[in-house]
């Protein structure tokens, strides 16, 4: 598990797969989202994008649909 010093000391990093999955879309629309910054990606020294756990999951709480409005 990948760790960095993005915003705090022990901040966990996601791949693009792992992010991927979490909003379950395609790797290639996680690449968009950090080109078009709607998400703050770092890249590791082999080229790599690597995601903030934290932010990932503060835009999924942002994203979230409320559990009525799926049932409706």
């Amino acid at each position: 598990m990948p760790t960095a010093t993005l915003g705090t000391a022990d901040t966990r990093l996601l791949t693009p797969a792992e992010v991927a999955a979490l909003f379950r879309v395609d790797v290639k629309t996680v690449t968009r989202w950090a080109n078009t910054g709607r998400l703050t990606s770092i890249r590791t020294l082999g080229g790599h994008r690597r995601f903030d756990q934290t932010e990932v999951h503060g835009l999924m709480g942002a994203t979230r649909i409320p559990r009525q409005a799926r049932l409706s």
